[in-house]
């Protein structure tokens, strides 16, 4: 996620988990299916239906219980993790504080089911029989999501309706269990295996909907609309309506590009950079992997938001934060939409190489507007500020870059480490070791961890195999020890 309005410190106190998820060097397993069926009402902002979910146990466990994320219960007001910091509260409620959440109302084919984990964020679901390895299981759950009026992922915003994580999503499995997470409002609180979607959803037929993956179909029902979607190998399924919208598409090969908006007095070169991006990205790290992409202007309170096939960029953003965040969440359709990683552990392994992918394509592409000759001196320079005011203040920076969401102490610190310092690494190593062998690295990490959760140890695997030896480089800036 690209963030480019104004940082504030703002201290988040949680207490976390730290686990290691299983790498992507390991054999692809079948993935889980949802089908879900919503009906959106916007009187009542509520987005009411079923989750279908066929889950297959790829592990090595016999399983007794299943477990979901409910991220949409981050935004209850007795929430003890606000999705939003005190920094972006003005930003994001743009009508005042308002609320929502998700009940879950039925778990068919389980013995029994509650909500749980740290912040009523976990549908542990008790199954009515053990699964075994290979084995597979079917679960029926009803569910009621309540938006609130937020310019956030999952929300009501002036001109859109914000779909991201509304629906219930399996947590990843890794060595000590499924891998609960709550939802801080630094970074994204976001760890997911990939899955194949159907998804049905009714609203209002004078709305419009862009969305993950291919629409197969549209059925007019009186004054609403169905809307049948499908997608697979995605980590998430995303969805954005409006009656506003004013679309923009073309065609990149075998792929569709769409680009939603309401307020743009350049849609034609915004997708034209769209479509650069992919080409630059794919020549770059490998194929691109899906047969659509949609990009989606909306009321967000960050610069943009990436998901599979489908990118939000904020309303508010003036033309070079604007292009600047187009290459930026483009990007993310290689780190974090294919290639995944545990981003609550480490935000750097996505967002940092989404940047720096950034800076590679600005500095073939000089026709933008955005000096790439700047980029790396701008973020060495927030950086060392960042060092120096935490020294100051706290008696020492914690400069590590491997840890979790819960010991950033605000926004600020969290873009100085993830973002800044992500990016000076990746430009150190490609100065270290030429360009030629970079960029085969990176391809080696592409081709082995596509549609995969990777680990740290899977990047400097893909690295050694275009035959340099970088452990030693990775750990200096992982663990803090390396001198900017």
């Amino acid at each position: 996620m690209k963030r480019t309005v104004c940082l504030l410190l703002a201290a988040v106190l949680c207490f976390g988990l730290c686990f290691v998820l299983v790498g992507c060097g390991e054999t692809a397993n079948a993935n889980a299916r949802y089908e879900i069926n919503v009906e959106y009402l916007p009187e009542t902002a509520t987005l009411a239906g079923t989750a279908k979910v066929e889950y297959v146990n790829n592990t090595s466990n016999a399983l007794d219980e299943l477990k979901f994320n409910l991220f949409p219960n981050a935004y209850r007001e007795d929430a003890a993790y606000q999705p939003v910091s005190p920094a972006y509260n003005s930003v994001a409620y743009y009508n005042g504080k308002d609320y929502g959440s998700m009940v879950v109302s039925s778990v068919n084919g389980s013995k029994g089911w509650e909500v749980m984990g740290e912040d009523a964020n976990i549908l542990c679901v008790e199954l009515e029989r053990s699964v075994y390895p290979g084995d597979k299981v079917t679960l029926d759950i009803g569910f009621l999501t309540k938006l609130a009026k937020v310019n956030h992922r999952t929300g009501v915003t002036e001109k859109t309706v914000n779909l991201g994580n509304f629906y219930p999503v399996l947590c990843a499995y890794d060595a000590n269990g499924f891998y609960e997470c709550p939802y801080y409002s630094d970074g994204d609180p976001f760890v997911t295996e990939c899955a194949d979607y159907t998804v049905k959803l009714t609203l209002p037929k004078e709305y419009e909907v862009a969305a993950t993956g291919e629409t197969l179909g549209e059925r007019t029902l009186e004054r609403k609309k169905v809307h049948t979607m499908s997608a697979t190998n995605v980590r998430d399924f995303a969805i954005v309506v409006s009656d506003s919208f004013k679309t923009e598409e073309c065609r990149w090969g075998n792929v569709g590009i769409k680009y939603y908006y309401y307020d743009d007095a350049a849609p034609a070169a915004h997708l034209a950079l769209i479509k650069e991006c992919l080409d630059y990205y794919s020549e770059s790290f490998g194929e691109y992997p899906y047969s659509t992409y949609s990009v989606v202007q909306t009321g967000f309170c960050y610069g943009g938001m990436e998901y599979p096939a489908l990118a939000m960029i904020s309303d508010s953003l003036k033309e070079e934060e604007l292009v600047y965040t187009l290459a930026h969440e483009t990007a993310h359709q290689w780190w974090y939409a294919a290639v995944g990683s545990n981003q609550a552990e480490n935000a750097w392994q996505d967002e940092g190489l989404a940047e720096y992918s950034s800076f590679m394509f600005f500095k073939e592409h000089d026709n933008y507007g955005v000096d790439a000759s700047v980029l790396v001196v701008n973020a060495t320079k927030e950086y060392r500020a960042y060092y120096d005011v935490y020294s100051r203040v706290f008696g020492d920076a914690d400069t590590r870059m491997t840890r979790h969401l819960k010991d950033y102490l605000s926004d600020y610190e969290y873009r100085c480490i993830a973002y800044d310092k992500g990016l000076i690494m990746f430009d150190s190593l490609e100065k270290s070791i030429g360009d030629k062998k970079f960029l085969t690295g990176l391809k080696n990490y592409y081709k082995a961890c596509k549609f995969k959760l990777a680990e740290p140890a899977d990047m400097i695997a893909a690295f050694e195999k275009a035959g340099v030896d970088v452990a030693g480089f990775f750990e200096s800036f992982l663990s803090g020890k390396a001198v900017i």
